[in-house]
């Protein structure tokens, strides 16, 4: 399998959850550091891994944003990083798969399966000013699961009459990935800049 390696300004995590029982809530990190190892002909077995930048949460309101950090829910100052490593476990179709990873959030790591789909790949250009340095290949991927926040000690919860919720206990999770095939990265020289910041 070849390895891949994750472009982070085009890479993001991004949760949902229901608030006041009527709405939904969307949040996002931006800052996904890791790799995938991925052959398109033999994909069951395929391995991945990734770091998330936790303190780097958005929601689009800043007040949100500070509370979804605190010890109530990520506690990012105890926990600044999620983590997670998995495999393919299973081919569903031309370019659909399920998958299982080890997540961690807070310090608990549990199973979670993934529904996932691949997108596609494309050979790309990387320029450095006005020279182009090489072709590099490009892959990319969705994948989705739902969990219970709970299981990872996400557990603030406020109550409303009847019996009502402020934050769903289920939320769903998605992940937006692409990366750059490491032998590419190494032989345009772009290998230190993709596993930095991205662009």
């Amino acid at each position: 399998m070849s390895k891949y390696i994750f472009e982070p300004g085009h890479t993001e995590a991004g949760f949902r959850a229901r608030h006041m029982m009527v709405s939904w809530v969307n949040g996002m990190f931006k800052d996904v550091h890791g790799e995938i190892n991925f052959d398109l002909e033999d994909p069951v077995g395929a391995s991945f891994t990734g770091v998330i930048d936790a303190t780097k949460l958005w929601s689009g309101e800043p007040d949100r944003d500070a509370h979804l950090r605190s010890a109530d829910f990520f506690d990012v100052d105890e926990y600044p990083q999620i983590e997670f490593s998995g495999l393919v476990t299973e081919r569903v179709g031309v370019a659909q798969f399920r998958g299982e990873t080890e997540l961690t959030i807070r310090g608990t790591t549990q199973t979670v399966p993934l529904e996932i789909r691949y997108l596609g790949q494309w050979v790309t250009p990387f320029w450095e000013g006005d020279e182009n340095k090489g072709d590099m290949r490009r892959i990319g991927f969705e994948a989705h699961t739902r969990i219970n926040r709970h299981d990872f000690g996400v557990s603030w919860q406020g109550e409303l009459p009847g019996g009502g919720v402020v934050v769903s206990n289920e939320i769903g999770i998605a992940l937006g990935l692409e990366a750059i095939h490491e032998g590419d990265l190494e032989k345009t020289g772009a290998i230190a800049f993709y596993r930095g910041d991205g662009n």
